[in-house]
């Protein structure tokens, strides 16, 4: 039995995050659930509060962010909203400092971003709108959930 154990190969399991999710930017100065309200009826979608987003900080602790979702059971398109700034001031992607909010589509196979953009940024509680690709941030991570 020894000699059989000696003998096996050792296997690593190699884990990549998944960051196949559009990802916007969104600047407002309303509190969570007023701008929540526009969103959903500028893009003809269902927003509603869930638990808050907790991220956990080896250094830091543990923050909490304001976070909404909506799964549209016709496309199973998933869209979250979330607040880039815990209860405790801590940013969720400090090199966005500016961004306040950010709106997460998964398994977007039917939506333009582009216009998706442009729509928000007709609505008069948002300052303006941006398309991030997820890649280019540092903190990207923290948006895996």
């Amino acid at each position: 039995m020894t000699t059989f154990m000696a003998n096996m190969k050792k296997h690593k399991l190699l884990w990549e995050d998944d960051y196949d999710f559009d990802l916007i930017g969104i600047c407002s100065s309303y509190t969570d659930y007023r701008l929540c309200w526009t969103i959903n009826k500028a893009l003809s979608i269902l927003l509603k509060k869930s638990d808050d987003y907790a991220l956990k900080n080896k250094k830091d602790g543990e923050f909490f962010f304001s976070f909404y979702e909506f799964i549209d059971k016709d496309t199973r398109t998933e869209y979250y909203l979330i607040k880039n700034q815990s209860y405790n001031y801590k940013k969720l992607i400090p090199e966005q400092d500016k961004i306040d909010y950010f709106l997460i589509i998964k398994n977007n196979y039917n939506k333009d971003i582009d216009q998706m953009v442009s729509s928000l940024k007709k609505i008069e509680s948002i300052l303006t709108a941006f398309k991030f690709e997820v890649e280019d941030l540092k903190s990207k991570a923290n948006l895996i959930f």
